[in-house]
């Protein structure tokens, strides 16, 4: 996959970098700030089973 994306990319191989860098950063920081807090309302971290 990162072959592809890689292939796909304009430009010198220090463009293709940042661009890489950038890329991983927008989907990481879409992933924190929307995907994460959305997946929370449907798990409750408070209910903790302990089986002794």
């Amino acid at each position: 996959m990162y072959a592809a994306l890689w292939r796909l990319m304009p430009g010198p191989m220090w463009l293709r970098v940042v661009l890489m860098v950038a890329l991983f950063a927008v989907i990481l920081s879409g992933l924190v700030f929307v995907v994460f807090p959305w997946l929370n309302t449907f798990v409750n971290v408070n209910d903790v089973t302990v089986n002794q």
